[in-house]
């Protein structure tokens, strides 16, 4: 615990970094272009077909009966947006993890080595190769994750576990994942992550939670949802700052722990030295005392 929290206070340091800032806006510019683009060509196609959708539906035909009993017919206008809203924040937050992964996690990584681990051996036990397999089969997961657990949404307490649950998993495995693949050797991150698997899941977790705050004001009402293009640059960097605290907190943790790691052999092989052998070493060469 003692590793956990020393490298969350350390992590959260360098999120106020002007370095760590100007990386925050990287992903920014990419996920700005794609969801504007999103939104210009699909936003109103895609209201249109849940709006649609909807009215087929029974229930909506009853509960639309009743809001125009109570006086309250324009919420029915709402809801499809903010149906879209909420499905369309998922794939955001996977989105943004994925630019953080590729664009901000190796520059976040050197900086810490710079700053902290200078002499830490750079192994390179991940080829791009695998990093890019890594992060695609995890991110396939946690996406058939997401589909498979979406009927257990509407249990109002597991909708507040499962999203952060699943988002935290991909989390913990992108992250633990990029800020070894330069330093460790694949034995060594295999057993890094078998170590310290829990308090890995729970940093990933803590990280689902934090990204899922922007979600609670998309969702608040419908100026959120006449903002939301709006609304999307702003969430989209909060995302980034939060990812990127997160890949800081990884780095710092993971790379201590391999720099521990690799300090046990040097331990070991000190203690195997008992005080009766090294007063022996000299009488090993006789010669040397006539």
């Amino acid at each position: 615990m003692r590793l956990l929290f020393d490298s969350c206070w350390r992590a959260l340091a360098y999120t106020l970094h002007a370095r760590v800032m100007a990386y925050s806006l990287l992903p920014l510019a990419l996920m700005v272009a794609l969801a504007l683009g999103w939104g210009y060509y699909f936003w109103e196609p895609t209201v249109g077909w849940v709006r649609d959708t909807l009215v087929t539906w029974a229930w909506v035909q009853w509960a639309l009966g009743w809001l125009h009993m109570q006086g309250r017919p324009d919420v029915f206008v709402t809801l499809a947006p903010l149906l879209v809203i909420l499905a369309i924040t998922p794939l955001l937050v996977v989105l943004s993890l994925l630019a953080v992964s590729w664009m901000m996690t190796p520059l976040l990584v050197n900086l810490v080595a710079q700053r902290r681990f200078q002499h830490l051996e750079r192994r390179e036990g991940a080829s791009l190769l695998a990093s890019v397999g890594w992060t695609l089969g995890c991110t396939v997961l946690a996406l058939i994750g997401f589909v498979l657990t979406v009927p257990l949404w509407l249990i109002p307490p597991l909708v507040m576990v499962i999203p952060p649950l699943v988002w935290g998993w991909l989390t913990y495995r992108l992250m633990a994942f990029d800020a070894l693949a330069q330093h460790a050797s694949r034995e060594e991150r295999i057993e890094i992550l078998r170590r310290h698997r829990l308090p890995l899941l729970l940093m990933g977790l803590v990280a689902g939670y934090l990204s899922a705050l922007p979600s609670v004001f998309w969702a608040s009402g419908a100026l959120m949802a006449a903002a939301f293009l709006l609304l999307v640059p702003l969430a989209i960097w909060i995302y980034s700052v939060i990812f990127a605290f997160t890949s800081l907190w990884f780095a710092h943790y993971t790379l201590t722990a391999l720099r521990d790691l690799r300090a046990e052999p040097l331990a070991a092989e000190a203690t195997t030295v008992s005080p009766g052998d090294a007063l022996a070493l000299p009488h090993e060469h006789p010669s040397r005392h006539p």
